[in-house]
């Protein structure tokens, strides 16, 4: 792999290599783009199959990012951490020490998070080597668990969504098929209840579904079958890449919108979903209340301050989506063009404050 054809393609700043023989750490630190601020990203722990699949990981991760943060409106760009290992094996206190070594040498540069594969508690071991950290134990004074801001800015982005398809935002009477039943979407799920959404869900893990069916009255169908099922909206809430070839023709819904990651297999996959004239809320700004609710803490954590920012999540769907409506473009493009355009705005304004300071300077 041709490391600096592959961060000069996309543009990243920085690719760093952390290692801690004793404790078995190899991690590798992505920086996407500081443009808007330092890099912000969570740290995920994976048993990958190569050393670069990791790094081609971390570098796909961290440019996303980059544009989470900048279409929620954070003054904060795009990092990310992959750690190589069994996370249900691997992981010690020393690793995570050693870590919060080498984050605390960015000096600022850098502010990690949970991700896949690492928990509130591992934060909390980080925080005792580096202050730039974030999602930590609510003892002190962070957000805690991300999962109810998640579900929460999931929930706006699906009525913005339901909005432009329906003519109205209210989910009342509309059937919701969830895939996948974890935290986040078993959160989603109570707010669809409350609101009288009919649910159909599915999960490989069986309790999870039980418990949904028993909360909120949903219907269980098969792993197989949610794709397929006449509803009003897919709600992709586990793996990524469900929108594919073979599901394409399947779906039935006017409506994807849910909290997985990399729903779409391939950009390809969003052009088609625009000619079928379904809705598509883009993945990385629907489920990026998470990302704003431990950005909060940067400023000392406010709930209420936190979650107010996490409603606007409906005005930015809203905003993609009239756009992608206006210029004939889809939705995940109208998307990227949101966060490419904030970057780019700064960017020139950086570079003509430097050049005219400069200016300045030589006629002295």
């Amino acid at each position: 792999m041709e490391l600096f054809a592959a961060m000069e393609r996309d543009d990243y700043e920085e690719l760093l290599f952390c290692q801690d023989k004793a404790s078995g750490l190899k991690a590798i630190i992505a920086i996407h783009d500081t443009t808007l601020g330092p890099a912000l990203g969570g740290t995920r722990m994976w048993t990958y199959a190569s050393e670069e699949d990791a790094i081609v990981d971390a570098l796909r991760l961290s440019k996303g990012m980059t544009y989470k943060n900048a279409v929620a409106g954070l003054n904060l760009g795009g990092g990310k951490t992959v750690i190589i290992g069994d996370p249900k094996k691997d992981k010690n206190e020393a690793m995570f020490r050693a870590f919060g070594r080498y984050i605390q040498g960015l000096n600022g540069r850098y502010i990690t998070a949970e991700d896949v594969g690492t928990t509130e508690a591992d934060m909390d071991i980080i925080h005792q080597e580096t202050d730039y950290v974030t999602g930590i134990s609510a003892t002190y004074g962070s957000s805690g668990n991300p999962s109810p801001a998640t579900a929460f800015g999931v929930y706006q982005g699906m009525k913005a969504a339901a909005k432009a398809a329906f003519g109205s935002d209210s989910l009342e009477g509309r059937r919701v098929a969830v895939q996948g039943v974890g935290n986040v979407s078993f959160t989603l799920c109570k707010y669809l209840h409350e609101e009288g959404a009919q649910l159909i869900v599915t999960d490989i893990n069986k309790d999870a579904v039980k418990r949904a069916v028993e909360a909120y009255g949903a219907t269980a169908v098969d792993p197989a079958d949610i794709i397929s099922v006449k509803s009003d909206i897919y709600a992709p809430c586990a793996l990524g890449a469900t929108i594919n070839d073979d599901s394409l023709p399947l779906l039935q819904a006017k409506v994807i919108a849910g909290a997985a990651n990399n729903q779409l297999k391939e950009p390809r996959h969003g052009d088609a979903l625009h000619k079928m004239g379904i809705v598509y809320a883009p993945d990385y700004v629907i489920n990026s209340g998470g990302v704003i609710n431990v950005a909060d803490e940067l400023n000392g954590y406010n709930k209420d301050r936190a979650f107010k920012q996490i409603a606007k999540i409906y005005d930015s769907i809203t905003r993609i989506l009239e756009i992608s409506a206006t210029s004939g473009i889809p939705a995940y493009a109208a998307a990227d063009h949101l966060a490419q355009e904030r970057i780019s705005l700064l960017k020139n304004s950086r570079s003509t404050f430097l050049r005219d300071g400069h200016h300045v300077l030589s006629r002295r």
